[in-house]
């Protein structure tokens, strides 16, 4: 009965290469589990050549006849790079990519009893391979970092499906292609029945179709006659397709989901289902503090959850490379759209190169294509100088996988020759002069109008620490304000990707010297800037009431001991500020500085302030009392203290239910908080943590509070209740219990039969 099975447990690792290592080697190899990093670096200050190493997996796996007597392979969803697997010494597959999954048929090397898998990957930045070869602007870190499953076919598998829609609007057809791998002869027919289900589950309709030989693919066509349900941002409904395969001796099945929509970027602007949607995106790195990319599954889906549902985005650009089908599966879900590119960054190489990148493509497209969320595909390389006869390969053969989405190249070049279907375009003009945005006939060249959309802005212009000053957050805040504006109020811009999501690792070419970009709106544990509320606050207020003044609330803190001005981030109509002496005053949304933004800020200044006593120098230093209002309701309220004092040590995880040796992953958050509840932005504390034996910290035991604020990560192991404690020197002791739970056989075990 085919089926597959996780096999993230129980590998052994070594650092260099050996594809057939002594028993005495084995010996000393360290056990792991997957997702892997091979080199766990520190948060900064690092030596990134650590990386730059070879490195060796091994696995043993064992082979009774029933094994045998079908048709065994690894997939690998993700593995980094210029991976070769071996079974008993010898070679079975080749995947440069670290980015694109690939499959190891095991069968043909494997014996009964028991089997060596040994898997050789390289950290070294190969200029053979992409994105290697120039300078990059972030870190590749080597390990086998996503799942790995075993699965057992009979003589020929479904391999993928791709599901099509046309007419979406009116009367969808959908078309299923089934693409089909014979592993053995296979005698007679071939039966397969396609079935189509709702976003209830609920079977809609079912077509068999007969191939009376093998053939590579099998297709068929639903006609929708009435009640589709479409996909869109805040209704994202998914539809499931399967197909099942019959023949002699032969079972196998394949499932989908997909989403009925139509999206099309115009020179007036992106169309999802013909209404014009403003692109508020960001761009997203995937690594992760001290483990890089080896975070699995509720990681992923919950940086989603971030991008959609905290901080207000609908678009993400996964860049520079292809990410997790767990995230890409969350924004499905969530109705964020994606725009997913290529692995690159600048460098071009030569023509092998090249064919790799033109491999790259079609990997990340065949893997994707089924994504409703996917509305673009980047088939340039990032900000990559002009190259007509590589460029019109990549964008000939995205059209050719994948003829229902336009293609986009993302330069920071102006007068770029134009082959995509959108010209994308990191505009970081702002700081060079008055301009917000460049004009987008200015930037393309040309006579008329095309399809347009900023993809980068903001990020190195104007790096930003959590920590740092409320003068320099201030500025942070306006740039990107001022690009958002500017991006609403051209028509001819599609909208607008801020760099970036969170702060990353990088190489010594780039950062802050301590070997850290401090680009983000968030910085490298999620923890929020001021800037990520100018993006939540976009969002209407029914959504998620945002009310979020920039400011800490000290006197000093400012040159000139000066209160304003006082920028209140915020999507409520109108704000009232009240002293404790009685005075009361109505601010309102500035929309004289940001006359196209959704929700403009409240801006306090010298201008609007008149006689309100705010807290001038030579007068009282007074608490605070912030309330916002949606017509005559008021719907939050915040108090801001003249003299703070720590009060609590409030300790959150994202989730105290975790799934047993499967990677899976909580993120706990530790605020030292203030009288009324608000973040202490100075304070600072050594706190030591102490887990039961079923649970790792990821990363140091002992860590500091830095600006009111620690964040990590803990790892599941055996099942049972588990425990984190955190010892301050400030605070009581604080415990989270945990819930690890046992694998179940949907879990882990899918029966394709």
């Amino acid at each position: 009965m085919p089926c597959k099975t996780l096999l993230n447990n129980h590998w052994l690792f070594l650092e260099g290469h050996a594809i057939s290592p002594s028993s005495s080697d084995l010996s000393q190899a360290q056990q792991v589990d997957l997702p892997h990093n091979a080199v766990d670096i520190p948060l900064n200050y690092f030596d990134e050549t650590r990386l730059h190493r070879d490195f060796s997996y091994y696995y043993t796996l064992e082979c009774s006849e029933a094994d045998l007597s079908q048709f065994m392979l690894l997939h690998f969803a993700g593995a980094l790079s210029n991976a070769k697997v071996y079974v008993n010494g010898q070679l079975v597959a080749e995947h440069t990519d670290g980015y694109t999954p690939f499959d190891a048929l095991l069968t043909p090397q494997l014996k009964l009893g028991t089997n060596l898998i040994s898997v050789l990957l390289s950290g070294v930045e190969n200029p053979a391979i992409p994105p290697f070869g120039g300078a990059i602007d972030y870190l590749c870190f080597p390990g086998i970092y996503r799942d790995v499953t075993l699965h057992h076919h009979d003589a020929a598998r479904i391999k993928n499906l791709k599901v099509q829609s046309q007419n979406v609007l009116a009367q969808p057809l959908i078309n299923v292609d089934a693409y089909l791998q014979q592993f053995a002869p296979i005698s007679g027919p071939i039966e397969l029945v396609f079935d189509l289900y709702d976003p209830a589950a609920k079977l809609l309709a079912s077509q068999h179709v007969r191939l009376e030989q093998w053939a590579d693919s099998a297709s068929c066509q639903f006609n929708l006659a009435e009640g589709a349900q479409l996909w869109d941002c805040d209704n994202p409904h998914l539809y499931q397709v399967q197909v099942s395969l019959s023949a002699q001796d032969c079972l196998d099945s394949c499932q989908s989901r997909f989403g009925l929509r139509e999206a099309e970027f115009r020179t007036e602007g992106f169309f999802l289902n013909n209404q014009r949607v403003e692109i508020i995106g960001v761009n997203r790195h995937q690594s992760y503090p001290y483990v890089g990319y080896a975070m699995g599954k509720r990681a992923q889906q919950l940086d989603a959850e971030l991008i959609k549902n905290e901080q207000g985005f609908n678009l993400v650009r996964t860049s520079h490379y292809p990410q997790s089908p767990d995230f890409l599966d969350r924004c499905d879900e969530l109705g964020l759209l994606v725009f997913e590119e290529i692995a690159g960054w600048q460098h071009i190489g030569d023509e092998a190169w090249q064919q790799k990148s033109l491999d790259n493509v079609r990997a990340m497209i065949q893997r994707d294509w089924n994504h409703p969320s996917i509305i673009l595909w980047g088939v340039r390389i990032n900000e990559s100088p002009d190259n007509h006869e590589f460029y019109a390969k990549t964008n000939r053969l995205a059209r050719q996988l994948d003829p229902t989405r336009q293609t986009g190249g993302v330069r920071c070049i102006q007068d770029s020759e134009f082959l995509e279907d959108v010209y994308t375009m990191n505009d970081f003009v702002l700081g060079d002069g008055s301009k917000n945005l460049r004009s987008p006939q200015n930037v393309t060249g040309l006579a008329k109008p095309v399809p347009y959309l900023v993809t980068e802005y903001a990020g190195h212009m104007f790096p930003t620490k959590r920590t740092d000053c409320e003068s320099w957050q201030i500025e942070h805040v306006m740039r990107h304000l001022k690009v958002l504006d500017a991006s609403h109020a051209n028509p001819n811009i599609s909208g607008a990707i801020t760099w970036c999501l969170f702060d990353y690792n990088t190489h010594r070419d780039f950062g802050s010297g301590d070997k850290v970009c401090y680009h983000g709106i968030n910085d490298a544990f999620r923890m929020p800037k001021f800037a990520a509320s100018v993006y939540a606050s976009q969002q209407p207020a029914s959504k998620h009431v945002v009310l979020k003044p920039v400011t800490y609330w000290t006197r000093g803190e400012r040159p000139e001991a000066k209160p304003l001005p006082l920028v209140i981030l915020t999507n409520c109509q109108r704000v009232e500020i009240f002293m404790p002496t009685g005075e009361c005053k109505s601010f309102f949304p500035d929309r004289a500085m940001f006359p196209n933004l959704p929700n403009p800020p409240v801006v306090i200044d010298e201008w609007n302030l008149g006689d309100f006593p705010l807290g001038d120098w030579g007068y009282a230093w007074n608490d605070l009392r912030i309330r916002g209002y949606i017509g005559e309701q008021m719907v939050e309220e915040l108090w801001l203290a003249a003299s703070t004092l720590p009060s609590r040590l409030l300790v959150e995880a994202q989730t105290q239910t975790l799934l047993a040796k499967q990677g899976d992953v909580s993120r706990v958050t530790i605020q030292a908080l203030d009288q009324n509840g608000l973040l202490l932005p100075y304070f600072k504390d050594v706190l030591s943590l102490e887990t039961s034996a079923n649970l790792q910290v990821l990363g140091p035991k002992v860590l500091s509070i830095d600006g009111g604020v620690a964040a990590l990560w803990v790892r599941a192991y055996e099942e049972g209740e588990a425990f984190l404690k955190i010892h301050s020197q400030t605070f009581a002791e604080q415990q989270l219990m945990f819930q690890i739970t046992s694998e179940t056989t949907e879990q882990l075990e899918v029966n394709h039969g």
